[in-house]
């Protein structure tokens, strides 16, 4: 009798708790709302580059600091992130995480220097990677296995693809009719609303495994990266083999290898390098580190393309993404279906070989050159072969790893694209510049020259492509199964 009415009282207590609990909708929107914030400045600053070069006094070389700051310590710091939610529970985090990006932005729109504002953009970059990773687990922990989750994660992707979709037109509209400064202000009021709820609605929870944090692997893969990436940047005025190149060229590489040192005597790496003998995982990182590497330049050598050489408001060169946009998503959506068809590697070759195409197409930019004539047909096909090449590359890393290891191998291969691009930003930034110069000291007018850097931006980001399209081919012969 006495063992039926602990049983009932367990029941009235369970039942307690399910109706003090936030709706799923709650949750749901609250989870959204912070990865489309996450998203969202990935790409809204780009609309507002030329605004923050003019406001800031900062040169076209400083420009790619403005997007890598974030790219590093949001590349860097992801894993970490997705363990520290592991450990102190996922709601603290993305609390600490959204406070961290909130600040940072203020910081960011009220920045006087152009230090300041790269400082807050890697500070913002820090608060992504502790945000990010907890929607997916709070979200996947409040909803059980079935339809349920299965809509919540769908709408969870929908609002992360919307975020990156609408950041150019956002931006431009920002940029237009307030100022460069509102890219990163809007984040704090929209910050605190999605503060508050999630202090009011979200869950708690933890993970079983993780016990400790890989603190000194992060900082030193991304001091190691942004080193790099420095040293890279210098050679335009300093070529390779100046002192103020090769210092910062030697320095990032050592720090990389001290990182690599590091997770191979660490208990619980950061990144566990025992995965990278999955010759799955170990290509499909490959192959996305190098490809992401060239594919930054379609955003943003066409936003200073349209504003500094065609002379686009803000405004108009976000709306110009647009069709940009679409193609991504026609290409994500064809993917699945033709790789049930042709097998893995033909889609993602398929989908390198256009985006490589596309951007020799884009590279022949001229002072003169038209939205349609110029920018419209490259841009599809870039944006196209974009879309067909990533869910190939993400299904073949995910095919040969234990389901355990799904999380992480998910967020290696985000890790991979979002270094690649910062690197290759870096590298392609550094190509432009020197060229401009050299036309520049040629007699060209300002037009041109721009014209003439971002052409050969371009072109190196299509060899760039083109390499790492090739590189399929390292993909394990059975992945070629993956999408039927």
């Amino acid at each position: 009798m006495a063992d039926m009415s602990e049983l009932a009282e367990r029941k009235w207590q369970s039942s307690r708790r399910q109706r003090a609990a936030a709706p799923a909708w709650a949750v749901l929107a609250a989870v959204c709302a912070g990865q489309f914030l996450v998203v969202l400045d990935v790409s809204v600053v780009n609309v507002a580059l030329p605004s923050i070069r003019t406001g800031l006094g900062l040169h076209e070389a400083g420009l790619q600091w403005v997007i890598n700051a974030y790219a590093l310590t949001f590349a860097g710091f992801l894993l970490l992130g997705g363990r520290a939610a592991d450990l102190f529970g996922r709601k603290r985090v993305f609390l600490a995480g959204l406070l961290l990006f909130a600040v940072a932005s203020l910081a960011g729109g009220i920045a006087t220097e152009p230090w300041l504002l790269i400082a807050a953009r890697a500070v913002q970059g820090v608060g992504a990677a502790l945000l990010s990773p907890t929607t997916l687990t709070i979200l996947t922990a409040a909803f059980p296995p079935g339809p349920a989750r299965t809509r919540a994660i769908g709408t969870w992707s929908a609002v992360g693809a919307a975020g990156g979709a609408s950041g150019g037109l956002i931006g431009g509209l920002l940029t237009n009719y307030l100022s460069w400064r509102w890219v990163l202000l809007v984040n704090v009021p929209i910050g605190v609303l999605v503060l508050i709820a999630a202090v009011l609605w979200l869950p708690e929870s933890r993970g079983g495994t993780v016990r400790r944090l890989d603190v000194p692997g992060a900082v030193l893969v991304t001091a190691g990266m942004a080193t790099l990436a420095y040293g890279i940047a210098q050679t335009a005025s300093h070529g390779w083999t100046g002192p103020d190149s090769l210092v910062p060229l030697l320095g990032g590489l050592a720090v990389l290898a001290g990182f690599l040192a590091v997770q191979a005597r660490t208990r619980e790496p950061l990144m566990p390098l025992g995965l990278f003998r999955i010759r799955s995982v170990s290509s499909a990182n490959s192959v996305l580190l190098v490809t992401s590497a060239g594919s930054f330049a379609m955003w943003y050598f066409l936003t200073l393309y349209m504003q500094n050489v065609l002379h686009y408001s803000p405004l108009r060169a976000g709306l110009c993404f647009l069709p940009h946009t679409l193609s991504i998503i026609l290409g994500s959506k064809l993917a699945p279906r033709l790789m049930g068809r042709w097998g893995v590697r033909t889609v993602g070759a398929l989908g390198g070989l256009l985006m490589a195409g596309g951007m020799v197409w884009q590279s022949r930019l001229t002072p003169d050159g038209t939205f349609a004539g110029t920018i419209l047909a490259p841009g599809l096909m870039m944006a196209l072969g974009g879309g067909l090449l990533l869910t190939p590359v993400a299904t073949a890393a995910t095919t040969g790893a234990d389901p355990s290891d799904q999380g992480l191998v998910s967020g290696l291969l985000n890790t991979s694209r979002t270094l690649g691009g910062a690197l290759g930003l870096t590298v392609l930034a550094t190509v432009a510049a020197s060229h401009i110069g050299s036309r520049t000291a040629a007699g060209d007018t300002t037009e041109q020259a721009l014209a003439s850097g971002y052409s050969a931006a371009f072109l190196v980001a299509s060899g760039v492509v083109l390499l790492g399209t090739l590189m399929i081919v390292l993909l394990p012969a059975g992945a070629r199964r993956a999408g039927r």
